[in-house]
């Protein structure tokens, strides 16, 4: 049965995290933007106003709040133009957290989630490779058991808060025979000897938020680090996948509203032919048609978001939320950059960076691609 959750509280505290993100990043977002890196200290400052990883159990250190709460911090986020902080902080408090708080035994949660929840520590996740990407079983980073520990080698990229990771989730082959069923996953301390991380990767859009190469280089691990059973790791990331694939699912619906604000008062100022451009038929039935895409994906990723909480969420719905989605975010922020005209390809109106946050959300977390292809299964079965 879905848990009830107070409208009225949850709307204060989507006001309290407005306030706060206007007050503590939306003076240096810019700068951020064009540094290609937000602060190590940011995640300190999240941490302190009670932001991150909120639905971690009370004896792990959080707040014991309901999963919508935590959708809402990555939301606004989103919703105020700041794609790249909703990545970085939807992987930490939406993937690394609930794969601890799910899998991991009680040293490892005590180890970790509480300075999760403070900010001491930023989580990462680990699992494409350089030719392994939306293809897991494809992953060629191995963790062989010698002792008590593992030696763990190779290379992952693509990865969300990897220049500022303290803690990453590496997925790596622990029997290389088995297929998707020699897979372990491994909560690996960065600062262990063997830990190496390469550059901060250029991107076209999402400029704010790190994501790197990583590398492993004969890098012994202890295996109290291995994080659930070993060989599971596989089934372990299908496990968790939906809850990423519908917060995801969420960014693209708050993004869209953010998009589509910034055209509604553009539009009513700007004037073309002696008229408002809110005026003009063009104008009117464009924004008819976003509005409405985006209203229809806001009602479905909140009946996805209740039937996460109630425990019926499938992956097939959760891609179906994703694909939906994201997909409907790149229409929408594409159209509106079109009402801006010359002046939406600019970089001086937010609306040329909602456009170019908006790409990779087709992409991470699983392309749209793979969604269709998990949908058609839940259809036909496979091919």
């Amino acid at each position: 049965m879905t848990a009830i959750v107070d409208q009225e509280e949850l709307a204060l505290f989507r006001e309290s995290v407005i306030k706060a993100l206007e007050k503590e990043i939306k003076p240096h977002y810019e700068q951020w933007e064009k540094d290609g890196i937000a602060p190590r200290k940011l995640w300190n400052t999240l941490g302190d106003a009670g932001m991150l990883s909120v639905d971690v159990p009370e004896d792990c250190g959080g707040c014991g709040a309901p999963f919508q709460y935590s959708v809402v911090v990555s939301e606004e986020l989103a919703r105020m133009g700041f794609g790249a902080l909703s990545t970085n902080v939807m992987v930490h408090s939406d993937i690394v957290a609930p794969y601890l708080s799910h899998l991991g035994n009680d040293e490892q949660k005590q180890q970790w989630l509480p300075k999760m929840v403070s900010g001491e520590t930023v989580g990462a996740i680990a699992m494409t490779e350089p030719g392994a990407g939306s293809d897991l079983q494809a992953m060629r980073t191995s963790a062989v058991k010698e002792g008590d520990d593992y030696i763990l080698n190779g290379s992952k990229t693509f990865i969300t808060n990897g220049q500022h990771a303290d803690m990453v989730i590496v997925a790596a082959k622990t029997d290389p025979s088995a297929g998707a069923k020699g897979v372990s996953l491994f909560l690996v301390d960065t600062t262990l000897e063997g830990y190496g991380v390469g550059r901060n990767l250029d991107k076209i859009g999402q400029h704010a938020g790190d994501t790197s190469e990583l590398f492993f280089a004969d890098m012994r691990v202890p295996a109290s680090a291995l994080l659930g059973e070993a060989g599971k790791g596989f089934a372990y990331l299908m496990q968790e996948l939906p809850r990423e694939r519908l917060v995801i699912g969420a960014l693209g619906v708050a993004a869209a509203r953010g998009a589509l604000d910034l055209t509604v008062a553009y539009c009513q100022e700007r004037v073309l032919f002696g008229q408002k451009l809110a005026q003009l038929q063009n104008t009117r039935f464009e924004m008819a048609r976003m509005e409405t895409e985006y209203r229809i994906n806001k009602a479905f990723v909140d009946q996805c978001i209740n039937e996460y909480v109630a425990g019926t969420l499938d992956a097939a719905t959760a891609s179906m939320a994703k694909y939906s989605a994201t997909e409907m975010q790149c229409r929408v922020t594409d159209g509106c950059l079109q009402l801006f005209g010359g002046y939406g390809y600019t970089s001086e109106y937010p609306i040329s960076r909602a456009f170019a946050d908006a790409r990779v959300q087709r992409i991470y977390g699983g392309t749209s691609e793979i969604m269709k292809e998990i949908i058609a299964r839940s259809i036909f079965g496979r091919a």
